[in-house]
Order: structure tokens, then sequence, then C-alpha cells
């Protein structure tokens, strides 16, 4: 398999910012489109059970005619969705592998903002397990392997720590670049590099106009609400439509820094970089993790970049791949 040592960027592609920036680029959302029509994948989409009246949306892929290795569940970053390059681009390497995937898109991503009333966050774990239970239900496949990225990443790694309790069985999680403390990625992208923190401003402030103009006797928000800072927005998130009462107190509710992990039952692969400028790496260093979960921190890759070459393929999804792969073994 595939190691961090196997990764050896060009040197004009070593740059974390300009990893970053193209992994989610136009050019790299072609490339997935391509790689999955050569497959001649066949595609459909569902509406699944959140519990507690909640609909999420998901797209679930195989090629027909060809015996399942297992389901992959993938959960893209915040502000991304289920046609995001990377979901696209992990779901080809899985489906080149034998597995049938299923992307599901996050409430409020995906163009999916009609379908509940109540506005995204990022402590909304219960409906992504409620979710992940009843694709394990309609779709028999198995056995059932969970890969994210970023805030997926966090997100999944959550729903693995609480799958033995809501009766769901998982072989694997695999996450790439994983939010481990939220604090922190908030205080990074603050003082780092303006593109991405205005980046997300612009993406979220975008979302909650949809929201509103959905739901305006729901969501009633003024636009001086909606130009504020990221920081002062989350904080007004959290006071008027959680329960966490504090920005601190939502930020501890989805950590998974420390020691949050150690309890963790399902095997799990973790991806990240040395040069990530979001997620600081110190705090990957300083993580306890179970004996069943490998770390592998890539010298190079920013926040889930890792491409490869000047075609824009990529190191993480083909990682992803492997990892779970591996875990499945060869037998049917």
């Amino acid at each position: 398999m595939l190691t961090v040592s196997d990764y050896q960027p060009p040197r004009w592609l070593r740059n974390p910012h300009l990893q970053s920036i193209l992994g989610s680029s136009p050019m790299r959302r072609r490339l997935g489109e391509r790689a999955m029509a050569a497959l001649r994948v066949t595609t459909s989409e569902h509406i699944v059970d959140g519990g507690d009246g909640v609909r999420l949306h998901g797209l679930h892929s195989r090629i027909e005619g060809k015996p399942a290795r297992g389901l992959a569940l993938l959960l893209h970053g915040w502000e991304g969705s289920a046609e995001s390059s990377y979901m696209r681009l992990t779901a080809a390497q899985l489906l080149a592998r034998d597995f049938e995937v299923f992307r599901l898109n996050f409430r409020d991503h995906g163009n999916t903002h009609h379908l509940n009333e109540g506005i995204f966050h990022s402590n909304r774990i219960d409906e992504v397990v409620h979710a992940a239970c009843d694709i394990a239900r309609r779709f028999d496949t198995r056995p059932l392997l969970l890969a994210g990225y970023s805030l997926g990443g966090n997100f999944a790694l959550r729903l693995a720590l609480r799958a033995p309790a809501a009766g769901l069985s998982l072989a694997h999680v695999a996450a790439v670049c994983p939010v481990l403390d939220p604090a922190r990625t908030m205080t990074e992208m603050e003082r780092g590099v303006g593109m991405y923190h205005g980046y997300f401003e612009r993406k979220w402030r975008g979302s909650l106009l949809r929201k509103r103009e959905l739901f305006p006797e729901l969501h009633d928000y003024d636009d001086r609400t909606l130009k504020q800072g990221m920081r002062e927005l989350t904080r007004w998130l959290v006071e008027r439509h959680t329960e966490f009462g504090t920005l601190e107190a939502y930020f501890d509710g989805y950590n998974i820094a420390g020691e949050r992990l150690a309890a963790l039952q399902v095997p799990a692969s973790i991806l990240t970089s040395e040069d990530d400028p979001v997620i600081p790496v110190s705090d990957f260093r300083q993580w306890l993790l179970p004996v069943d979960a490998q770390l592998a921190i890539a010298r190079w890759g920013g926040h889930c970049g890792f491409l490869l070459d000047a075609r824009l393929e990529g190191y993480g999804e083909r990682w992803v791949a492997e990892r779970l792969s591996a875990a499945v073994g060869t037998s049917l």
C-alpha cells in the first residue's frame, strides 16, 4: 500500500496553499466527472432518515453486474457536497475496486436546504449516525466502511465512536485532514492567509441566505447579521440556533483532540500533512489514539490537497481507497 514516504510531489507543487486551492478546483471536479463516467457507474438519488423528521440526501453508486466487496459511506467537508471533486474521485477509486459507494450530503449542503427547517451546524452528529443506520438497512451490501474529509473526517470519526452503541457495524474508518480542535482551527484561519477565512465566510453566508429565502418565517435574520465575521457569525448561530449557549461549549461539542477518541473501537486510518494551513499538525502529534488507529503525517499536501502532478491526480483519494480495500481483503 501507499505510505506517506511514497508521496513526493514535484517541487512546484509543494506549496501548501497551492495544494489546498487546486485540491478543490473546477479542474479536479471535471477530473472526478470523467473518472466516474469512464467506469459507467449507475448512480441513484436517495432521501435518507436522519431521525426526528430530519431528511438527508445522498447518492448511491455501483457498477452493474459486478459483485460488491462492500459499501463505502463518504462524508464531505464543510460547504462541500456529495459532488465535490474529492468525493467523486474517492468514489471512482472505490468503485474501481468493486465497492458500492454512498455519498451523503450533510444538512444544507449540496442544494438540500429545502429538506429541513433547522440550520446546519457541526454538532448535528445524531442525524448523521441515524442516516448511516438507515443507509446500512437499505443497502445490505456488507461490510460497511466509512471515510470523510476535513469536517467530514471529524464527523466520520465521531460516527465511528458512536457506531457500537447505535448498532452500526463498521469494518474501518478513514479520515483525511480531520478537524480535531475547532477552536484552534478557527484561530488558525483568523491569523493565517485570509483566503481560507474569506472563502468559508462567503460560502456560509450564501447558505444562510438560501435558508432565509426558503423559510422566511423561521429565519428572519437581517443582512447586518450576515455581514459579521466568521467568529461572530458562529457565536450568533450558537446562541440563536443551538442549545450550547456559548461558543466555547459549541466548539467543545465536536472537539476530538487529545484523549477524546481513546475509546474508539473501529479500526481507523488517518492522513494529514505537516503543512496543513488550517489544522495545526501539533494537535495530531499530541493525539491519543487506540492501537487500532493508525496516523500518517505527510510532509506536504496542504489541506486535503495531496496532489501528485500537473494532471491533479490525488494521492489522498488513492490512500483512502487502499486503506478501505485492505480492511476488507480479497474475499467477496
